[in-house]
């Protein structure tokens, strides 16, 4: 599947985004801050993509220009998150590299996911997260519409051996009709 939007081409990871992967992950602004570590090589990137990024709806961020892979977004679906037990909710995940902030290309991406989540896939709610302190990820939860819903004082950061405080923020289908027509 490949979607696309006004700047960018979101399409399936595969082994040759490693190099590409490494050079945004590895940024310690990038990974720790959304729970996960920098990656230390490209070797770990290479795995990530052959065992992380393999979702259904889990796409590489590239610009149309050079279809180059600088971020990921994924709609992660019943069995994949821990925000839903419903097959008709899932949950938006996403970032981007560091030298791409404040462009708008998440906002961007997540946009059509929304899209692809509530036409396509028959989604009523969409759920997304960010750790406390993410002010970044809040911005873009705000700019796609999502409501407040609830915040955690312990929330497990396994990747990172930590705990945290998160928020959890919701669209629903409806209130998506309303922000987009």
């Amino acid at each position: 599947m490949i979607l696309t939007t006004e700047r960018l081409v979101l399409r399936r990871w595969t082994e040759a985004d490693a190099q590409s992967l490494y050079e945004y992950a590895k940024d310690p602004d990038v990974g720790p801050v959304a729970g996960w570590n920098p990656h230390k090589n490209v070797e770990e990137s290479l795995e990530v993509i052959k065992t992380v990024f393999t979702g259904a709806e889990c796409y590489a961020v590239c610009e149309k220009k050079n279809n180059v892979a600088i971020g990921a977004v994924e709609l992660k679906l019943n069995g994949f998150t821990d925000m839903t037990e419903r097959e008709d909710e899932c949950e938006l995940g996403y970032w981007i590299g560091k030298p791409y902030w404040g462009q708008g290309y998440i906002p961007e991406a997540s946009s059509e996911l929304l899209r692809r989540a509530f036409e396509d896939l028959g989604m009523t709610t969409v759920w997304c997260g960010y750790y406390d302190g993410n002010s970044k990820s809040k911005r873009v939860q705000e700019k796609l519409g999502f409501l407040y819903h609830h915040t955690c004082d312990e929330v497990p950061v396994p990747l990172l051996n930590e705990i945290r405080i998160g928020h959890t923020n919701y669209l629903t289908k409806d209130q998506w009709l309303l922000n987009t027509h």
